[in-house]
């Protein structure tokens, strides 16, 4: 353990209260001390490589009272760098970032997406290769960064992106560094930081590398419950493991891959179907800047399954054969694929920009 980490010694207890973003749920209160988030935060700062150079500039423009938000500012102290605060993402945030030459920025996976469609406008209608061209690290997490994201970004941009995994609950649980290799950067979501441990579990039993089930983790960077008790019970296991209610595997390298949320496993006639292996595969459809794959109520199949597409400005909205099309000569099993296309103009997101699937399957349940 490295001299100074939190965890080495003891805190007072003062106690931080950060709230769910309710995308799957009610919101829940998550009970943080000073400890579990200098643990984050460190973790963070260390493994993650975070403002290491000398002429670092970071930035963060999502909500300050996100628990993302403590760790950046934590972060920022404990190494030093400076940062460019903006109140949300917007187009006059890129100004901000050119004005100020931001080497560092973030927040989750569609800010990435955001990014790269400015980029493309921008490569589009100037003679200069690069938008931002001090920009050398993304970095976010809260929800899944699909490889092809992950390639578009380094290839158009010119920029690594570095993406971690984290809850309101942990707000760090995995961490990667940009020297991992384009193939760990594009197809993991990093190593467990120092101080916590992560496992995968099936029922009662706990699985070998490789195998895929529930995402538990202990450790110095886990949340003391929730401000409401009853909860506890449900969300930790006898033996002190945190249930992050995700799915995914630990990888030979210790890199852990993050597959989807247990709850939105849809379930087709008795098909378990994990609805970011569909998402993964249509980001890379030539028409499709954002996606999102749900379940909807059926009463002959129990759920079917919905993809709501965002277009390209450039593209026209693909038809449900043709996404039905580009689905089979990527490999889709016919029993995964989808029985309804939507096109929206924005997907709908909570305040740190992950996406709303209770929102989406209300609007879409009765179509």
């Amino acid at each position: 353990m490295a001299p100074g980490w939190p965890g080495s010694c003891r805190l007072a207890a003062a106690e931080w209260v950060y709230f769910t973003s309710g995308s799957s749920g009610l919101p829940k209160g998550a009970r943080h001390t000073d400890a579990t988030l200098l643990a984050a935060a460190y973790g963070w700062t260390l493994q993650g490589r975070v403002g290491e150079l000398d002429g670092d500039v970071g930035s963060m423009a999502f909500p300050v009272a996100h628990v993302g938000g403590i760790i950046y500012v934590m972060s920022q102290l404990i190494s030093g760098f400076p940062i460019v605060l903006a109140e949300a993402f917007d187009a006059a945030t890129i100004d901000l970032f050119r004005q100020h030459a931001v080497t560092m920025s973030g927040g989750s996976t569609v800010f990435y997406t955001a990014l790269l469609a400015a980029q493309r406008q921008f490569a589009a209608t100037s003679a200069g290769p690069r938008l931002l061209p001090s920009l050398r690290v993304l970095k976010g997490g809260g929800a899944p960064c699909p490889p092809a994201v992950y390639w578009a970004v380094r290839d158009e941009m010119g920029v690594t992106v570095a993406h971690d995994y984290g809850m309101t609950e942990v707000p760090m649980i995995c961490v990667a560094s940009p020297r991992d290799t384009d193939e760990q950067l594009a197809n993991s979501d990093g190593k467990p930081i120092p101080g916590n441990e992560a496992r995968i579990v099936d029922g009662s039993a706990v699985l070998p590398t490789g195998a895929e089930g529930e995402i538990q983790v202990r450790g110095a960077a886990v949340c003391h419950g929730y401000a409401d008790p009853s909860l506890d019970a449900d969300a930790f296991t006898a033996d002190g493991w945190f249930r992050t209610g995700d799915r995914g595997h630990l990888r030979p390298d210790g890199h852990v891959e993050v597959t989807g949320r247990t709850k939105d496993l849809i379930i087709r006639k008795g098909e378990k179907i994990a609805p970011l292996e569909l998402e993964t595969l249509l980001i890379q459809h030539p028409a499709v800047a954002e996606v999102a794959v749900v379940g909807l109520p059926d009463d002959e199949r129990g759920e079917r399954v919905c993809a709501v597409l965002v277009t390209r400005s450039d593209a026209s909205a693909p038809s449900l054969d043709e996404v039905s099309s580009f689905l089979r000569a990527k490999g889709l099993m016919p029993q995964k694929l989808p029985e309804q296309v939507e096109i929206v103009s924005e997907l709908p997101r909570t305040g740190l920009g992950k996406v709303a699937k209770l929102a989406l399957r209300d609007k879409f349940s009765a179509s």
